[in-house]
């Protein structure tokens, strides 16, 4: 049957359920310093004060390339999503973006802190559309998310071509084939 032949019925659920459940996408930095530190951190999700010391003195401290220094605030800013400060996370997404406007996981992590920060699903999709045009680290979680804002805003068809794709893209991911149990695809009538 042809995509177009299709309606499809979702289930609205609450949007703290459809949270992502995987974590962002940390921006690697290589080396030594803060910055790395910052980033293995980041990776590990363990927010403590000294993993934010770590990164606040890699970006006061430290002489960073553009695209370390962009990636500092991406790591940073998955930290404070991990501390559920989601004003402060948005603040050092926008940073990375403004050092480097084609980084994909400082738009893809705005758009999940935007989800996070609830009501502001639109612009979390327009977010996580320009990260998926510059081929994220982990597009699977890009999409998922995007799924979610989506189907928070009623559009149950992108919603349920979003968990699809996540699902394709990573098969042994559970989350996004938990969504899609949540819908029914029915023929469209005449």
């Amino acid at each position: 049957m042809h995509a177009s032949n299709l309606l499809l019925a979702g289930v609205m659920i609450v949007g703290a359920t459809l949270v992502p459940m995987a974590a962002p996408a940390a921006v690697t930095v290589i080396g030594s310093g803060f910055a790395r530190a910052c980033y293995e951190h980041s990776r590990s999700q363990q927010t403590s004060q000294q993993s934010m010391a770590d990164c606040n003195r890699a970006l006061s401290e430290e002489a960073l390339t553009v695209r370390d220094r962009a990636a500092t605030f991406v790591n940073r800013g998955i930290l404070y999503m991990q501390a559920r400060k989601h004003a402060a996370a948005l603040a050092d997404y926008e940073n990375a973006i403004r050092v480097k406007s084609d980084l994909a996981e400082a738009y893809v992590n705005k758009g999940i802190a935007l989800v996070h920060s609830g009501g502001r699903d639109s612009e979390a999709i327009n977010a996580i559309s320009q990260g998926l045009a510059l081929n994220p680290i982990r597009p699977e979680v890009a999409y998922y998310t995007r799924g979610v804002a989506h189907e928070m805003l009623g559009n149950a068809k992108a919603a349920y071509d979003d968990y699809r794709q996540a699902a394709a893209l990573k098969p042994e991911w559970q989350e996004p084939k938990t969504q899609l149990k949540r819908f029914t695809v029915v023929g469209k009538p005449g």
